[in-house]
């Protein structure tokens, strides 16, 4: 499986049925290109047949299991020391590493879980991501991030409160499984934030176009492409996605700006001719 067709079927549907953890090494793969993905998802299987024989008994026994073997056992941790390194959102540095965030140890406990008989799924809180195991109507929540930890409904409007400083309703809406197209979204836009922060505009620009490849109607990912693309000296791969914020945005507020970007990448452009 090719990244593009991946992201090219989550934006079609972002409920396709995809393997996270594959598409997490994908995406991994452009920013380490001699990383194999086969190799982590082997890991990853090796993971899951330590754990299959010990689930047994109710899901929150069987869960227990799980976040025990992940995060006591292994050692998988939420990297609070240096939470918005890059490597925290690769699957593959989670792997060799240990520490990751939020979303990306969702995903691998979401990845051993499920191949070893569970149903896990992601979950996007305002602020943070958690998991679930479900069986029938039942459901057990648990904070990947914080060893493991089980919750309800009370511990999550208490985590989204601490995190994010408002009020949230822990519904079962807010608490259903995210669709792995919108895990994927999240997991990219962090990747594109670190970035932002550390002014690395090329590797911003790379992770920006994989979100014009799953979101290809957000025309803002166009143009923070254009003018992540002018800021990382590449004004001739910038022309054409800042064209196309202009053309689906003619009135934004910020056209004006953004025609001085285009304007500065056909300038660049012109004195190499």
């Amino acid at each position: 499986m090719k990244l593009s067709s991946a992201l090219a079927a989550l934006a079609a549907d972002p409920f396709a049925p995809v393997d996270l953890a594959r598409v997490a090494l994908l995406i991994a793969r452009d920013a380490y290109d001699h990383m194999s993905p086969r190799r982590y998802l082997r890991s990853i299987e090796r993971l899951a047949d330590q754990l299959r024989p010990r689930l047994r008994g109710s899901l929150a026994a069987r869960t227990a299991e799980l976040t025990t073997f992940l995060f006591e056992e292994c050692g998988f941790a939420g990297n609070t020391e240096n939470y918005y390194d890059s490597r925290n959102s690769y699957l593959n540095k989670v792997l060799d590493r240990q520490v990751g965030l939020p979303i990306a140890l969702s995903v691998l406990a979401v990845a051993v879980g499920t191949r070893a008989g569970l149903t896990v799924v992601g979950v996007g809180l305002p602020g943070h991501f958690i998991a679930k195991s479900v069986d029938g109507n039942e459901e057990v929540l648990f904070d990947p991030f914080n060893g493991g930890q089980f919750l309800d409904v009370e511990t999550c409007e208490a985590l989204v409160g601490s995190v994010t400083g408002r009020s949230f309703e822990a519904t079962p809406e807010a608490l259903a499984g995210t669709p792995p197209g919108a895990i994927v979204t999240r997991m990219l836009q962090n990747l594109k934030t670190a970035y932002l922060a550390d002014r690395s505009y090329t590797r911003a620009a790379r992770v920006t176009r994989r979100l014009t490849q799953i979101i290809p109607g957000d025309a803002t990912q166009h143009r923070d492409l254009g003018v992540l693309l002018v800021q990382a000296e590449q004004p001739g791969r910038a022309i054409d996605p800042l064209r196309a914020y202009l053309r689906a945005e003619p009135n934004a507020e910020d056209s004006r700006d953004v025609e001085k970007f285009l304007t500065q990448a056909l300038t660049e452009v012109a004195r190499w001719n």
